[in-house]
């Protein structure tokens, strides 16, 4: 569903207390992307929770003002042997849906490894290989730095991808994450 600017505007979030990797993409009908905004929500982990959870709703509203995402893509929560990590990592999602509910914007949750086989077209791929597939659909000349920012990056990609129609071989060469996506598509359908 694209915006009133011809594209997808998608907003991604990585949550974490410290980091809050947030990344805004525009996606074309055609599932090119273009950098919008990337950047990192930081909080001091010497800080009181209830203010490290404002901190991070004020910067996660500080973007969707400036950046006006038709939709919000989460990392959902996964269960990890450090239970403070998981615990961090929830309240920052709950902060990230609870901000989109806030502007009445849809958002949507995706696993880790459903991020990576969008990307890499392989659901266990490593932090570098993330960063190297968005630098390359986002056209940028270096690697997103730091992980969390290439990891919001990604979210944002995954989730337009998902709901965007296939390329016909008419409008152009796919890049090596869209036919990784296009045969993880055709695989998942059989």
């Amino acid at each position: 569903m694209a915006s009133s600017r011809g594209r997808l505007r998608v907003l991604g979030i990585d949550p974490g207390l410290t980091r809050c990797g947030v990344g805004v993409v525009d996606v074309a009908p055609d599932r090119s992307a273009a950098l919008v905004h990337v950047g990192v929500v930081r909080t001091d982990p010497g800080t009181p929770i209830e203010e490290r959870l404002a901190l991070i709703a004020r910067g996660l509203r500080a973007v969707l003002d400036a950046h006006d995402p038709d939709v919000v893509a989460v990392e959902r929560v996964f269960a990890q042997h450090n239970r403070a990590t998981v615990m961090g990592t929830a309240q920052a999602s709950g902060i990230a849906l609870l901000v989109a509910g806030e502007r009445g914007i849809t958002a949507a949750t995706h696993t880790p490894s459903e991020v990576k086989a969008a990307i890499t077209g392989y659901g266990n791929a490593d932090k570098r290989q993330v960063q190297t597939m968005v630098a390359r659909v986002l056209r940028l000349e270096e690697l997103p730095k730091p992980a969390d920012a290439a990891d919001a990056l990604a979210l944002a990609l995954c989730h337009a991808w998902r709901g965007a129609p296939a390329q016909s071989a008419a409008s152009g060469p796919l890049t090596p994450a869209q036919r990784a996506w296009v045969d993880a598509e055709r695989l998942a359908r059989r």
